[in-house]
């Protein structure tokens, strides 16, 4: 598989990388995302209540942002919509701006729970399998004509390396395969976390979701 270019280059990895994600309200105003490379250099982030500039956002629109505070992808909620279908666009949302991907869930049984149809290619799709509220998922890129599916980003439970205890469920890991855009799996966790609710899952639940699939 390529290198998979959504966002920027800058946000393809070399090699497989773990990043850290933090889904908090301490660093900044509002309920938001932090991720940090391996480094432990902030690399993403986003504040539901701010975007940009310090303006405020609507409820069903989410920026997600460099460091910096550079918007990168503008994520939109369709209303209304039976399957919570969510669309991104590259950048600032502007009137003539074309959307470049969109998340929904799935409405055939036995498939996949969230679908990522990417617009331009109707050959590239991205199935998402798992539970988001257990940290226990994985992002496949799926082949059309082969039925096959590989995985390429993974959605999974930290454990303190010192102490081997897993953190609740606000520290995570999102681990991808070299080339896949990290940008655009942060922007698939942000839609996950608005389709999902975390507040029926016991935080002290260390059960493994079935569907947990290692990238290795």
């Amino acid at each position: 598989m390529g290198r998979m270019v959504m966002v920027d280059e800058k946000f393809c990895f070399e090699e497989e990388t773990q990043l850290t994600v933090h889904k908090t309200s301490v660093f900044y105003r509002g309920d938001g995302f932090v991720v940090y490379n391996p480094k432990g250099e902030l690399m993403l982030r986003f504040d539901s209540y701010y975007g940009p500039h310090g303006h405020p956002l609507p409820k069903d629109e989410l920026v997600l942002m460099d460091a910096t505070g550079n918007c990168l992808l503008t994520l939109i909620r369709k209303k209304p919509s039976l399957h919570q279908r969510w669309e991104g666009l590259l950048g600032e949302k502007t009137k003539n701006e074309s959307p470049i991907f969109c998340v929904h869930r799935s409405s055939i049984i036995g498939r996949s729970n969230v679908v990522v149809d990417v617009y331009g290619d109707p050959s590239q799709e991205y199935h998402i399998d798992g539970s988001y509220p257990h940290r226990c998922c994985t992002i496949y890129n799926t082949s059309l004509e082969s039925s096959s599916k590989e995985p390429m980003a993974e959605i999974k439970r930290k454990v303190d390396p010192s102490t081997h205890v897993m953190l609740g469920k606000d520290v995570f890991l999102l681990c991808l395969r070299p080339g896949f855009d990290s940008a655009f799996a942060m922007a698939l966790v942000l839609i996950l976390d608005q389709m999902f609710d975390d507040a029926d899952v016991d935080d002290d639940d260390t059960k493994e979701d079935p569907t947990h699939v290692n990238l290795v």
